[in-house]
């Protein structure tokens, strides 16, 4: 009986493309994200030195440091998103990187003029830019937990604060095109701190809603 049951419930399986869980995710990704491009584009507008920025290390820190932290989010979400799933490198990596990102931040404090310093820390949006990344980073946490609920996390909250981590880098580095703030120890501390917001955010929604 029940060796009949087991065959008749195997019939029905169909295979699945290879990757499939990857390209759902990442799809998912880049949709939301283009929302968020055109949302910013709407709302904030690029930054108008652009041109300028674009040449300067600071610039391409905060691209850097956004990105790397979505991909790392973006890969622990993946490894979370399956009932066996346990990966402690994506954490420990984004550590690191957190690190190297405050020593630069204190070398260039050390190299100000007094008078910078204040400036390169709270910048003129430290308030607003946190809350910024958390509005543009809500279509990517949206579509990230919608995907994730066709999976079966072991553990929802872990795995919704993951794709949160994903969707704060996702929402940071939409951002950096519009913010025009230039310490690396306001970017440690503000975008920083929006990423982790919007983690929070992903792992109370992801313990509701990843339920299975």
């Amino acid at each position: 009986m029940t060796d009949d049951l087991i065959a008749r419930l195997a019939a029905d399986l169909k295979p699945v493309r290879s990757m499939a869980m990857q390209r759902l995710l990442l799809g998912a990704v880049l949709l939301s994200g283009i929302v968020a491009v055109i949302g910013m584009t709407m709302w904030l507008g690029m930054r108008p030195d652009m041109e300028t920025a674009r040449t300067t290390m600071m610039f391409w820190s905060k691209f850097s440091y956004t990105l790397a932290v979505a991909i790392l989010g973006g890969c622990a979400t993946l490894v979370l998103a399956r009932p066996d799933g346990r990966t402690r490198w994506p954490w420990l990596a984004a550590v690191g990187l957190i690190s190297l990102l405050l020593i630069g931040a204190a070398i260039q404090l050390a190299r100000a003029e007094p008078d910078d310093m204040m400036p390169m820390v709270f910048g003129g949006t430290a308030i607003i830019g946190p809350l910024r990344i958390i509005v543009l980073s809500l279509p990517v946490l949206f579509a990230a937990l919608l995907v994730l609920r066709r999976f079966a996390p072991a553990n929802p909250t872990l795995a919704g604060f993951a794709a949160g981590i994903m969707a704060g880098g996702t929402g940071a580095w939409v951002y950096s095109f519009a913010c025009g703030e230039n310490g690396m120890m306001f970017v440690a501390l503000f975008y920083t701190l929006g990423m982790l917001i919007v983690g929070g955010l992903g792992a109370v929604l992801g313990r509701f809603l990843l339920r299975w």
